[in-house]
């Protein structure tokens, strides 16, 4: 058994940005507006562990069954817990009221480990092959709690944050392709958000 599994998440942060990056060394992931938080898988112990150290596992019973039913039998995954409605839009609300908690999925966006493999070390471009593999072909479907972050890459980013504010979504997460996994504040991971959206006067409400 690797380290990893054992260790307290080391969450890797994004920083806040007002330009979204337009290169072809960048991806771009739409933010959902949820709980960041780890899935940990060792055998047919699954564990969701938040930023703060909280445990999550008996909230989000979807969450931890889609992760038992995957064929792999260790892995940990990055991704935001998010109660989606009708229109795929996630609800902040919602997903804090407690009255939901069966419906909340796993939106994952990044995979630290899988097997005996501590994985943070690659590249995030391998890093998402891995991801891909485990969750969209090894049996966990979206219908089933947890689904993979689609991302657009390169010069398009821009173009990408426009579209997302129509639509009222929080923002975009833009991510370099090259670089390894890092807990803490990375400034290969940029945060830039929509001014309309309710996080973004939550987060200016803190200050």
């Amino acid at each position: 058994m690797i380290e990893i599994y054992l260790r307290k998440p080391d969450f890797a942060v994004p920083i806040r940005g007002s330009k979204v990056p337009a290169t072809e060394a960048w991806l771009h992931e739409v933010k959902y507006d949820g709980r960041r938080l780890m899935v940990i898988r060792q055998g047919e112990r699954v564990r969701l562990i938040s930023r703060g150290g909280g445990d999550y596992t008996r909230r989000f019973p979807r969450i931890v069954d889609a992760a038992r039913m995957n064929r792999q039998g260790r892995f940990i995954i990055d991704g935001e817990a998010v109660l989606l409605g009708d229109d795929g839009i996630s609800d902040f609300e919602g997903l804090h009221s407690g009255k939901h908690d069966a419906q909340v999925q796993l939106y994952a966006f990044d995979i630290l480990a899988m097997g005996g493999n501590d994985l943070r070390e690659l590249p995030l471009s391998m890093r998402k092959r891995y991801l891909g593999r485990l969750v969209a072909t090894e049996g966990v479907p979206h219908s089933e709690g947890i689904f993979p972050a689609p991302f657009e890459r390169g010069e398009l980013g821009p173009d990408l944050f426009r579209k997302v504010c129509e639509f009222g979504l929080e923002g975009l997460v833009s991510k370099h392709v090259e670089r390894a996994y890092s807990g803490g504040r990375c400034n290969h991971w940029i945060k830039v958000e929509n001014p309309a959206h309710p996080a973004y006067r939550r987060v200016q409400d803190q200050f």
